[in-house]
């Protein structure tokens, strides 16, 4: 059944909702507790908006709004489709557990301007759901840039040199990329499309008027002009970004700025290129090693890294690579004439999947050092006696990430390793496999050495408690939510099946 559209204003409504929470952020910014709940409203009004179209979106009825026409043919648009609809409930309802989690952050090292940190945060929420909600190409860019802005003044939080440090790496790699590689291929393409943006559930995508040498140069372009994606060698913005506060890390990571990076990717796979192209450019096969050699390599140097954000950082490298390498197989899978359809479904499950798993554990990463004062790996040796929520929520969020049960992750890694067999991709499969070990080797031992060291013998012997409430109860949310992910998965892997149907490249 071919999808239908129903012009509707609540795309618009999910991507203001977080806007409107900022003036009365700022108005009552006198009185936190007040400023606090405009959040939380903010953050529940936008995510009720989003899940109120799920039922339309799995008949396939896909609500649309048009903003405007900017030129003859070209219009901003947002488009409530599956692929859409999983990465805008995935940020919306984490959204609101890390705003609770901020609030116990930030209150708990008497962070300041926290009034301008509530505020761009909700900005990077609104700029996240006009991505996933981004109809064509244009409005997808235009929306990719805006977070890329809005989640730079989170980054540069502290204003020491460090944060400015990390924010000028921050910007130069993601602004540097999108504007010097997606910019001029977007421009190319809509040259060659009519004169309109490419609408990525349109069958006016490009096609025989491209020769296959000139289809691979856009197709690097975009790849890597998406470089929140995180695809080597343009990853070094992310480690860098650790210098940011918890929660915004948590956000980098999990919810908002790499899962967009990844969207694109997926974006471009199955609403730029007809499937011929797709299947004929030689840079396809170029894509699928380089995301395999950021799975393998990142997850090497996460082993070495001793500072705990540090190393989930290079763990969520790898992760991004999962994804980018599942999707870049329908164009290198092609090549050997196969297809993996699998391997789409589980790139887009691993978007939740991984999302869950992640900002558990930098949710932890931050509750250690609110609750000890610790960053390094190498301190917390028996630190689970005196944290035990936080090392269990932990040893979770490592399961899910490694691809374990009983949590989610295991669900999309075993599609992905599905298709790399599909696609006749053995290599794929034992890199992805091999990755998972190595996943075992650098994220177990942390849980595993905090709370079987014997006290006498652990390295740490300072005082520690459990952070604040607000800060222990979302990382056990959202470690019970990668626990039933795994058991009520049918939902998800239903709407990343439809997805799929949907996004297959024409």
């Amino acid at each position: 059944m071919p999808p239908t559209e129903i012009v509707s204003i609540k795309p618009l409504l999910a991507f203001l909702a977080p806007l409107a929470g900022i003036f009365f952020i700022n108005f009552l910014r006198k009185n936190q507790n007040q400023r606090e709940a405009a959040t939380f409203v903010a953050a529940f009004a936008q995510c009720a908006l989003v899940f109120s179209m799920l039922p339309d979106a799995l008949k396939g009825h896909f609500h649309v709004f048009t903003f405007m026409e900017i030129l003859p043919g070209v219009h901003l648009r947002l488009r409530a489709d599956p692929m859409g609809m999983i990465f805008a409930m995935v940020a919306s309802s984490l959204w609101i557990v890390t705003t609770l989690y901020g609030i116990g952050y930030m209150r708990g090292l008497k962070e300041h301007a926290q009034t301008r940190f509530f505020s761009f945060f909700a900005v990077s929420l609104a700029a996240t759901i006009g991505v996933a909600f981004a109809a064509n190409l244009l409005t997808l860019y235009l929306f990719y840039e805006m977070l890329s802005l809005a989640t730079f003044p989170l980054v540069t939080h502290h204003q020491d040199r460090e944060a400015r440090g990390g924010g000028r790496t921050y910007l130069t790699y993601l602004l540097g990329t999108s504007v010097g590689f997606a910019l001029p291929a977007i421009i190319f393409i809509y040259s060659k499309s009519g004169g309109g943006p490419i609408d990525f559930l349109s069958t006016e995508v490009l096609g025989a008027s491209l020769s296959p040498t000139a289809g691979g140069i856009v197709l690097l372009l975009l790849v890597f002009g998406f470089a929140k994606g995180g695809l080597m060698p343009f990853h070094s913005w992310l480690p860098g970004a650790m210098v940011a506060p918890t929660p915004v890390s948590a956000l980098l990571h999990a919810v908002a700025v790499v899962k967009v990076g990844v969207f694109c990717i997926i974006r471009v796979y199955t609403g730029v290129f007809d499937q011929e192209l797709l299947h004929s450019v030689d840079t396809g096969l170029i894509i699928t090693y380089v995301a395999a050699f950021t799975v393998l390599i990142s997850s090497l140097i996460a082993l070495s890294q001793d500072n705990l954000k540090r190393r989930l950082a290079f763990s969520t490298i790898g992760q991004l690579g999962y994804i980018t390498v599942g999707i870049s197989m329908l164009s290198s899978g092609a090549l050997a004439g196969v297809e993996s359809p699998q391997a789409m479904t589980g790139s887009i499950l691993h978007i939740a999947m991984h999302a869950c798993g992640k900002i558990t554990l930098f949710f932890c990463a931050g509750a250690i050092f609110v609750g000890s004062g610790l960053k390094y790996i190498s301190q917390m040796e028996g630190i689970g006696r005196r944290m035990p929520y936080t090392m269990t929520a932990f040893l979770i969020g490592a399961l899910s990430v490694i691809g374990l049960p009983p949590t989610g992750g295991v669900i999309s890694k075993w599609y992905l390793i599905m298709g790399a067999l599909e696609a006749e991709y053995v290599f794929v499969m034992v890199i992805l496999l091999a990755s998972s070990f190595l996943n075992i080797i650098y994220l177990l031992p942390i849980a595993v050495r905090a709370f079987f060291i014997p006290k006498n013998e652990g390295s740490f012997q300072g005082s520690a408690k459990e952070a604040p409430w607000q800060c222990v109860v979302p990382l056990c949310v959202t470690a019970l939510l990668s626990v039933l992910l795994f058991f009520f998965s049918s939902p998800l892997v239903e709407l990343a099946t439809e997805a799929s149907i949907y996004l297959k490249p024409r």
